[in-house]
């Protein structure tokens, strides 16, 4: 699971632009960072059930590592009401590509378009099994 995750920070790290630091000791172990939820929101990945399960969406990556305040989104974009994107019938792919939730700021200009880099975000069954801890079985709705 340690293995997963520095993956995962590298490769994130590598597709937004930023940086790991490790440490420079022999065991060459990840430095523990102060991260301040109270600040930049829940550390934990959000993983969206609907329209398709398997899309994750990370605070640390847009408030800490990016520099957006949760005033940059919360309550123009997205509700502050964790799951409430999620009941509007039109939070899918179509409304992004018109700029509404995430197409907002991922238009190819300001982030990456939200039609490129799918696997970026949705991460599929098997992703959401992997971070999880769950089987691919159990993870099926």
């Amino acid at each position: 699971m340690k293995k997963l995750l520095l993956l995962l920070v590298c490769a994130g790290a590598f597709m937004f632009g930023g940086h790991v630091v490790l440490n420079a000791s022999d065991s060459a172990q990840e430095e523990e960072e102060y991260y301040d939820e109270d600040e930049f929101g829940p550390e934990a990945l959000i993983i969206w059930e609907s329209p398709v399960r398997g899309v994750v969406f990370s605070h640390k990556t847009h408030t800490y590592e990016m520099g957006l305040s949760c005033e940059d989104c919360h309550d123009e974009i997205f509700e502050m009401e964790a799951g409430y994107a999620e009941t509007e019938d039109d939070f899918n792919m179509e409304a992004m590509y018109e700029g509404k939730y995430c197409g907002a700021c991922h238009d190819g200009d300001m982030a990456f378009a939200a039609n490129t880099r799918c696997t970026t975000c949705h991460i599929g069954v098997r992703g959401v099994a992997r971070l999880t801890g769950e089987s691919e079985e159990s993870s099926h709705h």
